[in-house]
């Protein structure tokens, strides 16, 4: 079996049914049957041999999610050739760079913004032979650029492929994993890597043909890549993308999702936002609010224990769902069967504010490296605050330091064309390391602790895990984002970036003039705030793990400034290094 075996399966399978959905600038959704799309793969793989793609060839994607790049991907695959697939926000030079080290023959862009890039580095690849572009360009395009449509044309007219010798340990994709430090690695990950995947999945989340799934994570990335393109596609299911990431919300409520992958900045963003009406509503419409909140909560709390809610309480529960959480299950569309969370740590409090509402969010845990899922909750069995239980099929095991191995089909293949890093990460054995640092509990549910490379250490010698507590502090509505540091230092301090919206309220409240955003945060009352809300949610944690300093910053971290990765991960060491000045400010007496 490959992913184009399984893929033809579909076709033959659900036919008529809609496989994909997209909306025009201006229009609503168009739905694509499985039989066009498969239509549409076969000219287009047809027409990349027409422009001489041989088995093995690497084809690059630089797109964001829309018909195109399903096609694309499904037609690079026919032909026996890798997809390396990449961000969207990718510079110039970040694009260059994949292009030349994976040695592309061919990339597709999407759009004219897209072709700019790949233009100004143009002749850096000297691999690089043919530009695909999805949009139409005006006038006469540039030097070996060619339409998506074009080469789907050629295609219809070239003869049909020779029997395809692809296997399942043939490299699929290569997919440059975004690397919060140094160059990104290209992981190799290979047909059997992504149906073993695919099968341990399938196993625990039924998807089928009756569901719709909104897909707005990168299709670049690997979880998107397997649970929003491969499951449902291989499983009867209908993919509607999103217009941007800024319309999830609108669109959610046009296409009524089932199903719905997303990174927790999602959640916490639709969790503030409610937080934020309640709080600008009446008082006699909050108390309503808090006691909804505990009756969804008495009831989560029962199903968790695998206990009936009585009478009486379904009969709360009922109310409580239409005076409170009715406005937040149509803004998902109404027919939400679950969310799935990964790419970061979803926080406790959010996973068990949603179940109270009535709303299942299920947390997973892999990388890249292992295509992806190594763990995960699934309808049938789950528990908030872990990342669920192995997936079928696989080993993992916690080494004598915490790092969490795992061994079995999922794993990579490799890095491309670096050995070496490849030997650092799969020892002789075949465990994978993954980096991060866990427990398993005695019910077999794994618990991430932190990044073993983001363990601060300081100079009393304690190890001081920073994931746990910006999880806790990003709860507070006066926090957005926030990165620990103090490394070798005697106490924890944050960077804080503050919820500006959340903040200027409080401040017009409270007295404090807000128009100055920078005066503002300066002031006693605002510094006092913050450090309440610090200590307020800490007083679980340890002496040593108490933030004692914290500074707060006038802008947010982002992709732009390079503090983030495509994923949202923070570049703990590009931050540290730009505000170096901001850090030595906060330990006086130690420098």
């Amino acid at each position: 079996m490959t992913l184009i075996s399984m893929f033809e399966q579909s076709i033959q399978q659900y036919g008529d049914k809609p496989a994909l959905a997209h909306k025009p600038k201006g229009g609503t959704y168009q739905d694509i049957s499985y039989i066009e799309l498969g239509e549409s793969v076969d000219a287009f793989s047809r027409g990349l041999s027409a422009l001489g793609v041989q088995k093995g060839d690497r084809i690059a994607i630089l797109s964001e999610n829309r018909p195109e790049w399903a096609i694309s991907d499904f037609g690079i695959l026919k032909t026996g050739a890798v997809n390396v697939p990449m961000f969207s926000t990718l510079t110039a030079a970040q694009v260059g760079y994949i292009l030349k080290d994976s040695g592309s023959k061919i990339i597709c862009v999407s759009t004219t913004e897209q072709l700019e890039k790949v233009i100004a580095i143009r002749n850096e690849v000297e691999t690089l032979e043919q530009i695909i572009i999805f949009d139409s360009i005006e006038g006469e395009p540039p030097e070996d650029v060619v339409s998506f449509e074009e080469v789907c044309e050629r295609g219809k007219e070239a003869d049909a492929l020779e029997t395809d010798e692809t296997n399942e340990d043939d490299i699929a994709t290569i997919i440059y994993t975004s690397g919060t430090t140094g160059n990104p690695k290209g992981v190799m990950l290979t047909h059997a890597n992504f149906l073993s995947n695919f099968k341990a999945c399938k196993s625990l989340i039924d998807v089928d043909d009756t569901d719709v799934l909104l897909s707005f994570l990168p299709l670049s990335h690997v979880f998107e890549r397997l649970g929003g393109h491969y499951v449902p596609l291989f499983s009867g299911a209908k993919i509607a993308y999103a217009e941007s990431t800024f319309t999830v919300a609108q669109n959610m409520q046009e296409v009524s999702p089932t199903v719905m992958l997303s990174v927790p900045r999602l959640y916490e963003t639709m969790h503030d936002r409610v937080l934020r009406a309640v709080q600008a509503g009446s008082s006699l419409k909050q108390k309503i609010f808090h006691w909804g909140v505990s009756v969804g909560s008495a009831v989560s709390s029962k199903i968790q224990h695998g206990e009936n809610p009585s009478a009486l309480l379904q009969l709360k529960q009922n109310i409580a769902d239409k005076l409170v959480f009715a406005k937040l299950k149509a803004a998902t569309g109404g027919q939400l069967r679950f969310f799935v969370s990964g790419g970061a740590a979803l926080p406790q409090s959010i996973a068990e504010f949603f179940h109270a509402a009535g709303i299942l969010i299920l947390e997973g845990y892999g990388l890249t490296e292992t295509s992806p899922v190594i763990s995960m909750n699934h309808p049938a069995k789950w528990r908030f605050g872990t990342v669920g239980e192995p997936v079928p099929g696989i080993e993992v095991q916690i080494a004598e330091d915490g790092e969490i191995l795992t061994r079995g089909p999922h794993v990579m293949k490799g890095y491309f064309n670096n050995e070496d890093a490849t030997a650092e990460v799969i020892d002789s054995e075949g465990w994978f390391h993954t980096g991060d640092i866990g427990i398993i509990d005695d019910d077999g549910f794994i618990k991430i602790t932190d990044r073993k490379k983001n363990i601060i250490v300081l100079s009393n010698g304690k190890n001081v895990a920073p994931q746990p507590i910006e999880s806790q502090l990003v709860q507070s509505p006066f926090i957005d984002q926030i990165m620990l540091v103090g490394n070798e230092r005697k106490n924890v301090a944050a960077l804080i970036v503050p919820n500006f919206d959340a903040l200027k309220s409080w401040a017009s409240e409270n007295g404090v003039d807000s128009t100055d955003i920078p005066e503002m945060l300066k002031t006693r009352e605002v510094q006092q705030l913050i450090q309440g809300e610090i200590r307020e949610r800490l007083t679980d944690f340890s002496d040593f793990e108490q933030v004692r300093r914290f500074a707060l910053l006038e802008q947010e971290f982002s992709q732009e400034e390079d503090e983030m990765t495509p994923t949202l991960k923070l570049k703990r060491n590009v931050i540290i290094e730009k505000y170096g000045d901001v850090i030595e400010g906060m330990y006086p007496e130690e420098s």
